[in-house]
């Protein structure tokens, strides 16, 4: 069964970090990009970040509101995906999600929403 169990949210006063982790059993990463996606209250959710698979590059992408601040990673060995987020802030605090695209797509679908897996989320805030 697959299983996508994120960890590592909480609160932070702005400029401070926080590292993301989601554990992922019953699937590997070398076919499928991974990503990070986020909810704010009142906002639609929008992807954050995402790593391509194997099969493709292992390239990254960032949204702009993000780029320079977090690093998305994974251990392949260990089947973990991870979001080193630095320099936070309040706009950063949402519901942050971990996704597994479907095997054999590439980053485009992931990062446009069609999702395989969805993890149950972390909550991440960001005070002033």
């Amino acid at each position: 069964q697959v299983q996508l169990v994120e960890s590592g949210g909480g609160s932070v006063q702005a400029g401070g970090s926080l590292r993301l982790s989601c554990a992922v059993s019953g699937l590997t990463f070398s076919s499928r990009c991974m990503g990070w996606f986020r909810q704010a209250p009142g906002k639609e959710r929008e992807g954050v970040a995402v790593i391509a698979s194997d099969k493709s590059d292992g390239s990254t992408t960032y949204a702009d509101s993000v780029n320079l601040r977090f690093t998305i990673s994974k251990d392949k060995d260990k089947n973990t995906l991870f979001l080193q987020m630095n320099s936070l802030e309040p706009e950063d605090t949402a519901m942050y999600y971990c996704a597994a695209g479907r095997a054999y797509y590439d980053c485009p679908e992931l990062w446009r929403g069609d999702v395989d897996y969805w993890g149950r989320g972390v909550q991440v805030t960001v005070s002033s």
